[in-house]
């Protein structure tokens, strides 16, 4: 038998802030965001990657995303058509042991957000009443 393989020791702490599947996450969330801005459509203009979910197994990803204005479903047309070249493009610059096969998902959160505003603008809060 060979020698035992030895691992590279985290930084002081580093493993308790920087969990390995958050890492994961945020570096595909950087990779599919840095590959959408050279891929020339159209539909993806104004799409935002805002978070990305990768299954511990590495073997499927949720990206979340959020468009401004209202095509969110040509966006996500868009995405799914160019799924290969993200993956591939995760497989490039990602060490690890498998590429995650992608799926796309609007970002419900940025809807309900400006939902919230939407409502707080027409519906002002009435001034504190003064005590009697």
């Amino acid at each position: 038998m060979g020698r035992p393989r030895r691992r590279r020791r985290a930084a002081p702490g580093e493993a308790a802030r920087y969990p390995r599947v958050a890492r994961v996450n945020e570096l595909c969330r950087e990779i599919v965001a840095e590959e959408l801005e050279r891929i020339d459509d159209e539909r993806l203009e104004l799409v935002t990657i805002t978070h990305v979910d990768v299954d511990p197994d590495l073997r499927r990803a949720t990206v979340e995303f959020s468009r401004l204005g209202d095509a969110e479903d040509l966006a996500a047309e868009a995405l799914a058509e160019h799924r290969v070249r993200l993956q591939a493009a995760i497989g490039r610059q990602a060490r690890l042991r498998r590429t995650p096969e992608l799926s796309f998902r609007l970002d419900e959160a940025i809807r309900a957000g400006a939902r919230i505003e939407e409502l707080l603008r027409l519906h002002p809060a009435p001034p504190d009443q003064p005590d009697g």
